[in-house]
This record gives structure tokens, C-alpha cells and sequence, in this order.
């Protein structure tokens, strides 16, 4: 019976650094655009912004914070390999 590989490609299963960064990365770009969209809706709203205005600025504001918060999860889970 031939044996399963791994998700990460590797025999032993452990993800690599790179992919431990990627991950990171991704946890902490969903965090940041959910927090971006909770503040940059927040925000929005208290600026009086309506439709399209709107829209666009807590896009900007999700994707802002998904790239920071991102940013220094993967710097922080390369820092731990």
C-alpha cells in the first residue's frame, strides 16, 4: 500500500520556514481585514460616507490593515523558525 504524502511536500509532513511565513502571513491578513473592516466601517460611517464612498474607503482601509497586520505576522513567524 503506498503511503500518503504529505500537504506540505515534505516526507515528514513538517511544513518548511517558507511555508510557516506564508501561513503567518495569511493568518494575520485576515485578521487585519477584519479589523479594518470593523474600524474602517466605524470610521466611514462617522465621516457621513454613503454608497460608493463608502465601499471604497473601508476596502482601502481592509486591505491597509490585512498588509500591516500580514506584514509583521510573517516577520514574527520567521523570526520563530
Amino acid at each position: 500500500m503506498p503511503v500518503p504524502s504529505s500537504a506540505y511536500g515534505q516526507q515528514h509532513g513538517a511544513p518548511s520556514c517558507f511555508d510557516r511565513v506564508k501561513i503567518g502571513f495569511m493568518m494575520g491578513f485576515c485578521v487585519g481585514m477584519a479589523s479594518g473592516a470593523i474600524f474602517g466601517g466605524f470610521s466611514a460611517l462617522r465621516y457621513g460616507l454613503r454608497g460608493r464612498e463608502l465601499f471604497s474607503t473601508v476596502g482601502k482601509t481592509m486591505v491597509q490593515g490585512g498588509g500591516t497586520f500580514g506584514t509583521f505576522m510573517a516577520i514574527g513567524t520567521g523570526i520563530r523558525c
